[in-house]
């Protein structure tokens, strides 16, 4: 007579099958999250195929005269903006020749952020120092206050052929725990190709 198997076997099995359909669902998920982040972004290439980055979806191109090479804002929310400034420095330069990544941080929110005069105080949150390409790259992270809100801003620097290239992107306070993973993500899509 065959003998059945036990019922600690089948459950054994059961608990088998179910890790591997969990583990699979998770698996998937998680790659799912990544396309949809990537899914979520468009590609912008400077004319000459200097630079590129990403902009998110939804996102429209703004000509602005005497003021960045290149800005973007949300349609729906429109004060959330990126931009770009490119800036002569000595071309002999190199980023970490103008000083740390807190040094130039600190510099640009003086000077750049909050001017004096502007009404506006720039707090450098946070700055850390990446490499991309054979280039330096400081990340900065800055908490803005204007006399009637506040805003958070996340920013690249780097020096390439006696340029410095900023690719700042900007909310008001209220938005920035929703988008600052996008913001990040776009921050530091910034690449230099030629």
């Amino acid at each position: 007579m065959a003998q059945r198997p036990s019922f600690s076997w089948l459950l054994s099995a059961q608990r088998g099958v179910l890790g591997l359909l969990l583990g699979t669902l998770l698996l998937l998920g998680g790659l799912s999250g990544c396309s949809a982040a990537a899914a979520g972004l468009n590609s912008f290439q400077s004319p000459d195929g200097r630079y590129a980055f990403l902009y998110p979806t939804g996102w429209t191109r703004v000509a602005v005269s005497n003021g960045p090479q290149v800005v973007f804002h949300d349609l729906i929310n429109s004060d959330e903006t990126l931009s770009l400034v490119i800036s002569d420095v000595n071309a002999t330069n190199e980023l970490e020749s103008l000083g740390s990544a807190v040094a130039v941080g600190e510099k640009l929110g003086r000077i750049v952020i909050a001017p004096e005069g502007s009404g506006r105080e720039a707090e450098l949150v946070e700055a850390s120092e990446r490499e991309d390409g054979g280039h330096t790259f400081y990340d900065l992270e800055y908490a803005v206050h204007l006399s009637d809100r506040d805003r958070h801003e996340l920013a690249t620097v780097v020096v390439d052929r006696g340029r410095l290239y900023t690719l700042a992107a900007s909310t008001n306070e209220l938005r920035w725990p929703k988008v600052k993973d996008l913001f990040r993500n776009v921050i530091t899509s910034f690449t230099l190709q030629i």
